[in-house]
């Protein structure tokens, strides 16, 4: 895909806007990340030229002046609340990160364990933590959050949360996912560091949505498709426009709290160095985009992507029928439908034709192939066979694996582990196109162009199992289905 964003200039402004934001406050600067801190593959599908991890690159511009503090919510740990993207769950995910931080040479000082209110799991992971020589601390739920400015702004609020040490003079707030507490650990430093003479002040890494772009580009419209399970709405900031006479964008929750903080910061410093909520960000991804045109195509198919998913998700009991409803308004909002996007169109006409489950595939190249279900083949599984023979260069009546080699997979499932569909999913598929690959140079010629799938657009006509799923999304393709269940034919 063509690129709308010039990363460099990203990585370049965000750092150095960063530091001044420092030098303004003096001693420390508590940097709240919002999304995620790497692995941010939605605003590389939105902005193409994003690189996943450029929030990671910028920190690490900045490594010898960052602390990494990272938050849970101790009722997150004791729900075993799941990460959806990567299906582990948070206090894995707290381990994950420092080992990901850690690697790549940035400090990681502390975790905070907010709500904390004794629970057996959390209490477990606090262990399991200070076994490793991680430092915890411990934070409380304060009562009638966010509303009771004085109680949240004394001993007995802010006042009995654990102080947490810090020894550098950017110390970033990360967690795993939102409600983790992140704003109201940073505000509760600031109440210590004000008691302790410290000089410190507070500021919002935000990607989305971007401030400085209209209230319904693209762009923004598809950060509320993204978060239609959090009902976040995006506003005109009010705050800003009365300040400054500028039109600003912000979201729904930064705005309705943006009183609160204020009466907070009026209450620690006296006064609130910020006079709007879009002040308080940090966010110079609206001036790297250098296609407005190709943003905003790769943001209409992320909505319809957001729309599919959601509709599946709901299929299963996984998400509310407003969802569904909130993104289908974002599509009339941004005027596209699902026929928008060609794999989509493709995959569903072949499956009128056929009476079968059939996928598609859209190359980088533009280039849609389809497949269909067969008595030794999932559709999925086809697919992937039926591409890395085109991009191989591999005539498409060649069998990359032999019927003879399927049959006896198809017995080991069916006679032998219980299973009762004998086709092949797509990790069996490429488990046996790596055998065959040993002996056959068709095979190992296709093998090598699994990297070229990464990025590519594919639809099926029914909902695929968990297992086709996460092959997809390890390869990096772009999944959407029918919010349909597979049936005999499945």
């Amino acid at each position: 895909m063509k690129a709308g964003f010039d990363n460099e200039k990203y990585l370049k402004l965000q750092s150095e806007h960063i530091q001044e934001r420092i030098g303004k406050f003096g001693d420390k600067l508590y940097l709240e990340f919002g999304g995620k801190l790497f692995d941010d593959y939605h605003a590389s599908r939105v902005l193409p030229g994003f690189e996943p991890d450029s929030k990671l690159r910028m920190l690490m511009k900045l490594s010898d002046r960052v602390e990494i503090v990272i938050v849970i919510n101790a009722a997150d740990i004791e729900k075993n609340k799941i990460r959806g993207d990567l299906g582990i769950t948070y206090d894995e995910d707290v381990q994950r990160l420092m080992e990901e931080f850690t690697c790549r040479g940035l400090y990681v000082g502390s975790v905070v364990l907010t709500h904390y209110a004794g629970q057996p799991l959390a209490v477990e992971f606090k262990e399991k933590m200070e076994k490793k020589q991680v430092k915890v601390y411990l934070h409380y739920t304060i009562e009638g959050y966010p509303s009771n400015i004085p109680l949240i702004v004394s001993e007995d609020g802010f006042g009995k949360n654990e102080y947490i040490e810090t020894k550098r003079p950017l110390v970033v707030v990360t967690a795993p996912g939102p409600g983790s507490g992140k704003m109201a650990t940073c505000l509760s430093q600031l109440y210590h560091d004000n008691k302790r003479g410290i000089k410190a002040g507070y500021a919002k890494y935000e990607t989305f949505p971007v401030w400085n772009l209209p209230l319904k580009h693209p762009v923004n419209l598809a950060y509320e498709a993204a978060t239609a399970d959090l009902n976040d709405v995006n506003m005109i900031d009010p705050f800003h426009l009365d300040a400054y006479g500028e039109t600003t964008v912000n979201y729904n929750r930064d705005i309705e709290i943006f009183p609160v903080l204020n009466a907070i910061f009026e209450k620690i410093y006296g006064e609130n160095p910020y006079k709007s909520p879009t002040d308080m960000g940090v966010n110079m991804a609206g001036f790297c985009i250098v296609d407005n045109d190709v943003c905003t195509e790769a943001s209409h198919m992320e909505i319809i992507r957001r729309y599919y998913t959601t509709l599946c998700d709901a299929r299963r009991g996984k998400a509310k029928e407003s969802e569904v409803y909130k993104i289908e308004l974002l599509m009339k909002q941004a005027r596209i439908t699902t026929d928008d996007r060609r794999v989509t169109v493709a995959a569903k006409k072949r499956e009128r034709l056929l009476g079968v489950p059939t996928a598609a595939i859209e190359l980088s190249d533009g280039t849609i192939i389809t497949s269909k279900t067969t008595d030794l083949l999932g559709a999925s599984a086809a697919l992937l066979l039926n591409a890395l023979k085109y991009l191989g260069g591999v005539d498409e009546d060649a069998h990359l694996i032999s019927p003879e080699a399927i049959e006896p997979i198809q017995e080991l499932k069916t006679r032998y582990l219980g299973g009762k569909n004998p086709r092949l999913h797509t990790d069996e598929v490429l488990i046996a196109l790596s055998v065959c690959a040993t002996s056959d140079g068709n095979a190992r010629k296709a093998l090598e162009q699994l990297p070229k799938l990464r990025g590519c657009q594919v639809h099926t006509s029914v909902m695929l199992s968990d297992v086709d799923t996460k092959i997809f999304k390890k390869l990096g393709v772009d999944l959407t289905s029918e919010p349909i269940l597979k049936g005999k034919n499945g």
